[in-house]
């Protein structure tokens, strides 16, 4: 039982002290990409088309090759499948992200979403609750959703 717990606390909860830098980069880059995979399942389907954009973003965002980026779409997405909440990726976001990073991965998450050039209600709602998580001002979380349809 013991055991369990120590486990939940090292899995949710970083010590910011003990992880070097390339760690938290690397569960930084993970967080992202598993809200960002959240975001293309929020209206329940999965496009080829979008995963190619989720592909495409990550490797521009984090400036990483094909390979790698196709390494971290697997594990956000085991990560998002076993996730009970969005706490232990927008928690790590908050606490190492600026808020201009911030904003920028909200302007991500709208790409998601109009990765299948459409918004389905559940996206956009989705993407609203994750600024929020995030503590990104509406304003921002306008001008996002802006940014990302003129692209």
């Amino acid at each position: 039982m013991i055991f369990k717990i120590k486990q939940f606390f090292e899995r949710h909860f970083i010590d910011a002290s003990a992880v070097a830098s390339e760690d938290i980069e690397s569960q930084l880059q993970l967080a992202c990409a598993a809200l960002m995979i959240e975001v293309l399942h929020a209206d329940h389907s999965l496009e080829q088309s979008e995963l190619d954009s989720l592909r495409s973003v990550l490797q521009d965002s984090f400036a990483i090759d094909e390979a790698h980026a196709n390494e971290l779409i697997l594990l956000a997405e085991a990560e998002r499948t076993e996730a009970t909440d969005y706490y232990q990726f927008t928690s790590l976001i908050n606490e190492f992200y600026t808020q201009q990073e911030k904003r920028d991965l909200v302007t991500r998450l709208w790409q998601m979403a109009y990765a299948d050039n459409r918004i389905h209600k559940f996206e956009e709602h989705l993407v609203r609750r994750l600024a929020d998580l995030m503590h990104v001002p509406h304003s921002a979380f306008i001008q996002s959703k802006h940014k990302a349809s003129a692209d």
